[in-house]
């Protein structure tokens, strides 16, 4: 078989490529196969000398930080994502990790399941305002601006940082301000992050940076858990002080059991592409990939 995939993807333009051959990664052997299709699992060394003749690693996701880029480079091995087309997705469940996180949406829903609601509306907890408070987005990239426009809508004031500074004119357009990232973190009320996982990224914040935070502030992460110190956050998320919306975990599919039952924390299955529009168009675009290069072709989105 010319293709081999990881798993069978989400919808119609999956059936142009043909016959596949569906293999969990760890069960790979010694093949034929021209075209790898994984969902950012590893590729490394032994993963390339398994498929000898292999011209394309199609990543399945706009992360692509488990496939050893440079190794598939000096094999000739041409690697692609799939960026913009999950953008909406995953921007608005940022968006809603944030809004559930800070209006005590899961707690709510608990109690009222639970049989724990007895006073009237009048009555219980107060959860901080949304309108009118400040987020902070690490990482302004195609996301990180989604999420921009949608937080203006609930006329936040928007603090970002990102290694780049944007121009004048597109931070008017975007109504962000930019900053240093330990002041966004001391201004924010909330902090969504939008980075991926390098070298650079891991344990951003650590410790030191999460006790920048102020009291009660929510934490949202749609990107990557290891841009988050692992322990220290547990550790604020325990004591209650800080808040969080979180998609990502360390250890896949694995949630920290410390966590799991905390009311100040909202946990979704790492779901932020996870619509029909955007992964449709996400299959779409490895099919894409795909069939150029075994044409002879360049691929659309080569990283």
């Amino acid at each position: 078989m010319r293709v081999v995939a990881t798993r069978r993807l989400p919808g119609p333009a999956f059936e142009e490529l043909g016959e596949v051959g569906i293999v969990p990664r760890d069960e790979l052997g010694q093949s034929d196969a021209e075209v790898l299709i994984v969902a950012n699992e590893t590729v490394d060394q032994r993963t390339l000398g398994l498929l000898p003749k292999l011209r394309l690693v199609a990543n399945f996701g706009v992360g692509y930080d488990r496939i050893d880029v440079a190794a598939c480079r000096r094999r000739g091995v041409v690697v692609t994502n799939t960026p913009g087309v999950l953008d909406a997705a995953t921007a608005d469940l940022a968006m809603a990790l944030l809004l559930a996180a800070q209006r005590l949406v899961v707690e709510g829903d608990r109690q009222v399941r639970a049989g724990a609601w007895r006073g009237g509306w009048a009555d219980g907890t107060l959860a901080a305002e949304v309108t009118g408070s400040t987020l902070g987005i690490v990482g302004l990239g195609r996301i990180g601006a989604a999420v921009a426009r949608r937080a203006a809508g609930f006329e936040l004031r928007l603090l970002y940082t990102k290694r780049v500074r944007l121009d004048a004119a597109t931070e008017q357009v975007l109504g962000v301000e930019w900053c240093e990232l330990d002041d966004l973190l001391r201004g924010s009320d909330a902090v969504s992050l939008h980075v991926p996982r390098t070298p650079e990224t891991i344990g951003m914040l650590d410790a030191r940076r999460l006790s920048l935070l102020h009291d009660g502030a929510v934490l949202v992460n749609t990107a990557r858990a290891e841009v988050v110190e692992r322990d220290a956050l547990v550790r604020e998320l325990v004591s209650g002080r800080l808040r969080a919306g979180l998609d990502v975990f360390w250890d896949e599919p694995n949630v920290p059991r410390e966590v799991v039952e905390l009311p100040n924390v909202v946990l979704t299955p790492h779901i932020g592409s996870a619509t029909e529009t955007a992964r449709y168009a996400m299959t779409r675009l490895v099919v894409d990939n795909a069939l150029a290069v075994l044409a002879g072709r360049e691929p659309l989105t080569p990283v």
